[in-house]
């Protein structure tokens, strides 16, 4: 069972999920913080100091923080977007490094051209 599980943790597609899982987290606060430190108060600042997280609806004793909802909408829709624009940019690289050459068409010498033109009038005949 043991040989089993090292097997299984030691594969290659492990060790890279695990790796994009850090990173992934690390990038998630890099936009969370850019999000909530620089545009979100950018944004308040154009509507002339509006913050939508300070919203609330009281019912007698009941306070619904519906503001603070639609923030974490916001800033999901936008850490989203810029994860998906990084992910883009990074296909648009490896797509490039993917591609392959262009096949080189082998040089026919005179004979080999000749065989082909037979050939092919052959083929206009027989039709």
């Amino acid at each position: 069972m043991w040989q089993d599980f090292k097997a299984f943790a030691l594969k290659g597609n492990v060790l890279d999920l695990a790796v994009a899982v850090v990173i992934g987290t690390a990038f998630g606060k890099i936009v969370t913080s850019l999000v909530e430190d620089l545009i979100m108060p950018a944004v308040g600042l154009l509507l002339g100091g509006f913050s939508i997280a300070n919203e609330v609806y009281t019912v007698g004793d009941v306070t619904l923080s519906y503001g603070a909802f639609l923030q974490a909408v916001i800033d999901f829709l936008i850490i989203a977007f810029s994860i998906f624009m990084i992910i883009r940019l990074f296909m648009k690289f490896q797509r490039k490094e993917a591609l392959p050459e262009k096949e080189t068409l082998p040089v026919l010498d005179k004979k080999e051209e000749l065989l082909m033109e037979i050939r092919d009038l052959l083929k206009k005949q027989q039709l």
